[in-house]
Parts: structure tokens; C-alpha cells; sequence
């Protein structure tokens, strides 16, 4: 019996995912009336670094106390069809992912029921642990709290209205669904009724701005059910009788409003209470745009937070942070493929391709319809040049569903990567028609602007990035690109210093800016040689920090400060195994240097190394080993003076 039960129960999980997978595609996202995608952290193709942060309570016992995975199993299972009781289908789809992650044992359930785990490789299993406890994050010297499953609330159980109105809502007929539930006095009725109406505003506010801009148009229109549905809620909750998905609904519509103090203190409320919608969690995260308004809220300790700071750790680019969380995660959630997507995402950010990639060919090998986040792994595909692997990822994504932005997105990286920049253009705009806030398409869609030399329209793609996300270093990046390729280094100067701002560990945007002072209108070539200091010290993988540095030394007639970056450039060609014109500039000005300074041996050993080239360095270098022989033997040198220096 034992078993027959166990075996009912997996079987029920396996239908909620198959059935939540599907409904999600068709499903109404609380931000938009079109396709339902969850939200993404959204990267630029060809612009990688590593940063290092303090931590920030990310204090990390070995065993915390409390939670076992049957108790996670059992939350989760609940918590689904709760969700999807409430039409909140991508949080619901979220928990039936981590529901099938949760590692089952191959002793107790038939192999139908752990394929999951049998397909996955070793990538999946590095950070497992052999307890059956979770070994996340909570705060040092504390424990799991125990959040109780909240009871359903029984006269809408079984209420015919509450089931007609949910029938409608699932066909989008918004007005129809509220309308059914207008007497309504439950606390499910409540909530289905001012979803409703949330999203038939949002729809009504798509509509006005097609009609006034076109698809892709600014425009003032809003939601006009706002302010309705935060006087009812506002009012449920004053009394007391709010539920957490009330709270939810409250705290989005505080945000939109602009109310983001108490749209965070609500949300908290939301997520103390009820922990498992990972909608909530995500408006949130999107409140907490600094380190301190993270640290300051006041959030219970359930397994669901370890999420949460996970994922509010990679949008504050706290990646080191981002990535210890998701593998103590994997110790319960070994089979989550959300987990490992976003480690995936956290390695990307730390330029680890390698172990992105392998990751990514997993995730397709274990779920080959997946259409989530795998435009972050053709911008890996674009960063290394793989054609083969783009061009069989954009084939696949087509014929999963084309309609999607991130295949929109895939397909514009293939025909970019191609050279084909006006139907890149083509791709990405398709993508913005999809869904107009999608800021990788936004960026990626400057970007090709750049490359077709049309910089008022790049202007105007990253300007609408920056719109959607003031903290998206990348579209700063991109301002700044386009005004310098329109000759005006002051405006350049602008947008990368606000760039940097936001990301200063990235040594690219250092050099940028570097550049940026090295051009005929500005010559500040000493805040250039700063720029160039801060770039080598941030993991400048190019190395182009140290040979403009020893440059710029040599070009202000600072021979020793040259000499010691010509040096450390030089060990660093050798190192990487580099050969090339930078290599040959170093040994002739050290060579130089060295017989300045009258130390012969090493200006013998440079000049010998330039005697295996076979260009005019050669010549150079007999005519400076005569000049040495001469200098060692006490005679002087009659044209010492025409070496070059």
C-alpha cells in the first residue's frame, strides 16, 4: 500500500509538469497579455568579464535543520495546485520544475519515475550531498522556519461561479471572468476577479499603445483598472482578511504605480506568508536594486528564500555569490533544470564558455524542447564562432516554436554571426513584437546597428534598453560606442563612465573609456594611463591594458614606467604563446632601454631574440648588438646616435 501510494503521488507530479508546461505557453504573464515567458537576466553577446565581490550574508552552515526533501516534496506538490487553482500558471510551472528536481531514490520508485536523473550526467551530480537535507543558504546560526500550507478556502472549493470564471480566464476573456465573480466574497473569488482585472487593463494598454506608436512605439497609456483594484485590495487589507495571493497582486500593482516602499513591504508580507509563488519572489527581486535594500528586508528563512537571494545575487551582479547559492541548492534540487540553467548564467558572466556550453548541450539532451534561456546559449555560440552548433540551435528552436522571443532572438545571433545584419535587424524586431520589454533583443538589435553604421537607430535601441533597465551596463556601453562613432568623445565619455559605474570590474569598459581620452578632441593621456591601470588589474584577458600603457609611457617620455609594462606585456605574449607585432615592439624598446641603462646582457639577450624575425627588426637588432659590442669594449660608437630609441 506504502508503495502504491508513493508510486500515485510521483504519478500526479509527473501530470502537473506536463500539464503546467503546456498551459504556460498559452497562459497570461501578470506583465503582459501575449505569450507567457519567464523573466531572464538578459546578457550581451560579445562582452564578458569576471567580478569579485565581498560576500553579503551569504554565510553558508554545512547543515541546516529542519527541512528534508519529502518535506520540500510535499510543500511544492500542494503549492502547485494551489497556483494553478489560481490561474498564476508560471509560478506553477516554476515549482512543478523543482518539484521534478527534488532527487527521488531508484530503490523506492520504477525507472519511469527517475528517468530524470538517470539522464543526467555528471554535471548534475558534482555538488550533490548524501543527506536528504538541504544544504543552502540560510543566515548563519539559524534554522528553516516551518511555514504551514495555508487551507483553501471551502465556499469557493466547489463554486460553480469561481469554476465558470476560471473556464473564461483560461480563454482570456478577462471582463467575462471578473464579471462572474463581481458578488463573489471569497478570498480565491477576490483575487481571480482582481486578476482579471489587472490583466484586461494590461491587454487594453497594449492595444492603445499599437494603435497611437505601432508595436514597437512609446506611449503614455496605462492600466486603467489600477486604481480600482488597489482600493479593493487596499481596503481587504486594512481589515485583515487578505490572502497571500492578494498580497501578491497588491504588491504588483503598488509597483506600477510607483509605490515601491510599500510594494516591497507588502511583497514580504506575501512571501512570509506563502513562500512557494515564485512570482512574488520575482517582483521582488526587481524592487531590490541594491545590496542595502536587499539586506534590509525582513524575510523568514524558509527554503524558498535561498532562491530568491540566488537569484537577487546575480542581478546585482554578485556572481560569485549567485553561483555558491545554486550548488548548495543542487544538493536537494540535483535534477532542477532551472538550477542548472541558472548556473549556467552565473558562469557566463564569469567568462567560464566552457562550462556554460557543456551545461547547455545537457540541458537540450535532457529537455530537447526547451525554449527557456536558450538564447544566452546562442550568444556562446556567437562569442566562440560556431556555426554548425548556432545554425542547429536556431533550426531547433524554429521548428519548437518560432513565435517565442528568445528564438526570435537565437535566429537574429545566427544571420548576425552570418554577416547578414539586416535580417538579424529583421529577427530582433519580430522579438520586441513579441514582447516589447525584452531587453536582450533591444541590445543585441543596437548592437547591428552598429554594425550597419546606422548609429541614430543604434541610439535609439539602446536608449530603449536603458529605459527597461537603467542598471544595464551593456546599453550604456552601447551609447557611448555609437556617439564616438559619431565623432563626439564628450557625450562618449558620458554614457562609459556610467557604465563603468555600474560594472566596474570589467576591463573592457575600462579600455573604452581609455580610448575614449586617447582620441584628437580630448589627449588626456594621463586619465587615459589611469583607465589603462584600472583595466590591467580587472583580468584584462586581451592584455591590450599593458601595451597601451607601456605606449603611452613611452609616448610622454616616461622610459622607466614604459619599460616596466613593455616587461610585464612580454611575459604575458610568452606565457600565452603569442607572437605577433606587439611582441617584436617590446623586445626593440627594451633592447633600447636596457643599453640606455647599460645593462648589456639583457639588451644582448633582447636584441638575440629579434634576430629570429625576418623583417626590418632583424637589421635593427644586428646594428644594436654592434652598438653593444662597441659600448662593452670602451670604444664609442660612430652612429650610435641613429639607433632608434
Amino acid at each position: 500500500m506504502v508503495k502504491m501510494k508513493k508510486m500515485m503521488s510521483r504519478r500526479d507530479m509527473t501530470y502537473c509538469v506536463a500539464q503546467l508546461t503546456f498551459l504556460s505557453l498559452y497562459s497570461t504573464s501578470h506583465s503582459t497579455f501575449k505569450l507567457a515567458t519567464p523573466d531572464r537576466h538578459h546578457t550581451r553577446r560579445r562582452f564578458h568579464f569576471k567580478k569579485k565581490f565581498e560576500y553579503v550574508n551569504t554565510r553558508i552552515p554545512k547543515i541546516p535543520m529542519g527541512v528534508t526533501k519529502e518535506n520540500c516534496r510535499n510543500e511544492l506538490r500542494t503549492a502547485i495546485r494551489q497556483l494553478t487553482d489560481r490561474c498564476l500558471y508560471s509560478a506553477s510551472k516554476w515549482a512543478a520544475e523543482q518539484l521534478v528536481g527534488i532527487e527521488q531514490d531508484p530503490a523506492k520508485y520504477p525507472p519511469s519515475h527517475t528517468r530524470l536523473q538517470r539522464d543526467c550526467s555528471s554535471i548534475s551530480r558534482r555538488f550533490r550531498s548524501t543527506g536528504d537535507e538541504i544544504t543552502s543558504t540560510p543566515l548563519a546560526g539559524t534554522s528553516y522556519v516551518s511555514t504551514p500550507v495555508p487551507e483553501e478556502d471551502n465556499e469557493d472549493v466547489d463554486s460553480d461561479f469561481y469554476l465558470l470564471a476560471k473556464t473564461y480566464f483560461n480563454c482570456r476573456e478577462y471582463r467575462r471572468a471578473a464579471h462572474v465573480l463581481s458578488d463573489q466574497t471569497g478570498k480565491k473569488a477576490l483575487f481571480l476577479r482582481c486578476y482579471a482585472l489587472y490583466l484586461a487593463g494590461e491587454k487594453r494598454k497594449e492595444e492603445e499603445t499599437i494603435e497611437l506608436e505601432g508595436p514597437l512605439g512609446k506611449s503614455d497609456a496605462v492600466n486603467s483598472e489600477l486604481v480600482s483594484i488597489e482600493r479593493d485590495l487596499s481596503a481587504v487589507r486594512k481589515s485583515g482578511t487578505i490572502d497571500p495571493f492578494g498580497l501578491y497582486l497588491y504588491g504588483l500593482v503598488l509597483k506600477q504605480k510607483g509605490n515601491e516602499n510599500l510594494a516591497r513591504t507588502v511583497l514580504v508580507e506575501s512571501v512570509n506568508t506563502y513562500p512557494w509563488n515564485w512570482s512574488a519572489w520575482s517582483e521582488l527581486q526587481s524592487l531590490c536594486t541594491t545590496v542595502e535594500t536587499l539586506n534590509s528586508l525582513k524575510l523568514n528563512n524558509h527554503w524558498m528564500k535561498d532562491f530568491f537571494l540566488a537569484s537577487a545575487y546575480h542581478e546585482l551582479r554578485m556572481h560569485n555569490e549567485s553561483l555558491a547559492n545554486y550548488e548548495y541548492l543542487q544538493a536537494t534540487f540535483g535534477y532542477s533544470n532551472y538550477v542548472k540553467a541558472q548556473i549556467a548564467k552565473a558562469q557566463y558572466s564569469l567568462r567560464e564558455f566552457e562550462q556554460v556550453e557543456a551545461i547547455f548541450e545537457e540541458l537540450l539532451r535532457i529537455d530537447p524542447y526547451r525554449v527557456d534561456d536558450m538564447d544566452m546559449y546562442s550568444n556562446v555560440l556567437y562569442a566562440k564562432e560556431c556555426f554548425s552548433g548556432l545554425s542547429y540551435l536556431a533550426h531547433r528552436v524554429f521548428m519548437t516554436d518560432k513565435y517565442r522571443p528568445e528564438s526570435c532572438c537565437i535566429i537574429g545571433n545566427y544571420y548576425s554571426l552570418k554577416g547578414l545584419h539586416e535580417k538579424s535587424v529583421m529577427y530582433f524586431r519580430r522579438a520586441l513584437k513579441l514582447n516589447k520589454n525584452y531587453l536582450s533583443a533591444w541590445t543585441l538589435m543596437g548592437h547591428e546597428y552598429v554594425e550597419m553604421k546606422n548609429t541614430p537607430a543604434a541610439v535609439d535601441a539602446y536608449r530603449r534598453a536603458v529605459d527597461i533597465n537603467p542598471c544595464d551596463y551593456r546599453a550604456w556601453y552601447g551609447l557611448g560606442q555609437a556617439y564616438e562613432m559619431m565623432g563626439m568623445p564628450y557625450y562618449a565619455l558620458h554614457y562609459f563612465k556610467k557604465s563603468v559605474n555600474l560594472q566596474p570590474s570589467d576591463s573592457r569598459l575600462w579600455i573604452a573609456m581609455a580610448q575614449c581620452y586617447e582620441t584628437e578632441q580630448l589627449r588626456m593621456l594621463e586619465e587615459a594611463i589611469k583607465c589603462y591601470r584600472r583595466a590591467a588589474h580587472c583580468n584584462d584577458r586581451e592584455a591590450i591594458a599593458l601595451h597601451r600603457l607601456a605606449k603611452l609611457h613611452s609616448e610622454l617620455g616616461q622610459s622607466k614606467e614604459a619599460a616596466f609594462y613593455y616587461k610585464k606585456d612580454l611575459e604575458r605574449m610568452e606565457d600565452e604563446e603569442r607572437e605577433g607585432p606587439n611582441m617584436v615592439e617590446a623586445l626593440l624598446f627594451l633592447a633600447n632601454h636596457c643599453r640606455a641603462q647599460k645593462k648589456f646582457e639583457e639588451a644582448e639577450a633582447y636584441c638575440t631574440r629579434l634576430l629570429d624575425y625576418n623583417g626590418p627588426e632583424k637589421e635593427t637588432a644586428k646594428s644594436l648588438l654592434q652598438a653593444i659590442k662597441f659600448a662593452q669594449s670602451g670604444f664609442p660608437s660612430s652612429d650610435v646616435e641613429h639607433f632608434p630609441s
